[in-house]
């Protein structure tokens, strides 16, 4: 727009700058109408994962299966509706994407609850496997190395895998053979609980190899599991036994004490016994 003079006599009382800047703004507001209430433009909805039932089917005709699972054949969707309000279930469109949609007969609200468990069930019994990472020096002592792999066994027996890193430092990165050895004997004392997964190599200053358990999981769990309800067990039993062996004790101390004491003596003569 040439010179800005259409914009002098659109905003009365205002400079001819203002005007324009004004008449800029309102015709960007204009070209913009997301951004004249402070909102982003508006995009898809939410997409409803819920089954439709009853009334929500509005197709004209419905492949219906009954309750145990059996074939009753393409009938109107009328027709569905009152059968399953004779049986006093509700009418289920389960496969939307046929042609037509098929639908079942059943509870809706027991079927939702029956899969609500099941969802629960698997996330409960899902296992993720788990990397944990232990790290040695070449030069370590006899201690250090048994305090290691001791943490190595505990881990692959619950059947996580374990990285093993070997650190060099200073002159030790000329000698790499050393973590190559200890990495090897590591492996080969822990081989009734894992196996090597993935062989030593060099990264940088550092050798890695990692150790995967023989068992899964899972499995790992429930014997974990079974370990500890075992020794809960023979630790009350014990508890008990040495109970019962003290309550036996201290009753036959208080009995030989009794008859060790007999009749007591009058340390005054002249008072009768």
């Amino acid at each position: 727009m040439p010179g800005g003079a259409p914009y002098e006599g659109a905003f009365p009382g205002a400079s001819p700058r203002a005007s324009a800047c004004r008449a800029g703004a309102w015709c960007h507001l204009l070209t913009n109408p997301s951004k004249s209430r402070g909102r982003p433009p508006k995009t898809g909805g939410h997409i409803s994962t819920e089954l439709r039932i009853n009334d929500r089917i509005r197709v004209p005709e419905v492949r219906l299966v009954g309750p145990n699972g059996e074939t009753v054949g393409i009938v109107p969707t009328g027709e569905a509706l009152k059968l399953a309000q004779e049986a006093d279930l509700d009418l289920v469109e389960v496969a939307p994407m046929a042609r037509p949609p098929v639908c079942k007969l059943m509870d809706y609200g027991k079927f939702k609850y029956e899969n609500a468990q099941k969802a629960r069930e698997a996330r409960r019994n899902q296992t993720n496997v788990i990397i944990k990472e232990m790290k040695l020096r070449p030069k370590i002592d006899a201690h250090d190395y048994e305090t290691k792999k001791g943490h190595v066994v505990r881990f692959l027996r619950a059947g996580d895998k374990v990285k093993i890193t070997i650190m060099f430092r200073g002159r030790e990165q000329h000698r790499p053979e050393l973590g190559f050895r200890l990495l090897q004997r590591l492996a080969e004392d822990v081989t009734e609980l894992g196996f090597v997964e993935s062989a030593p190599k060099q990264d940088g200053r550092n050798m890695i190899m990692v150790l995967g358990p023989h068992r899964k999981k899972a499995e790992a769990k429930v014997e974990l599991a079974a370990e500890k309800q075992t020794r809960m067990a023979e630790r009350a039993a014990d508890e008990a036994a040495e109970r019962e062996e003290r309550t036996a004790h201290n009753s036959g101390h208080a009995v030989a004490q009794k008859k060790a004491r007999g009749r007591s003596e009058n340390l005054d003569p002249e008072i009768e016994a």
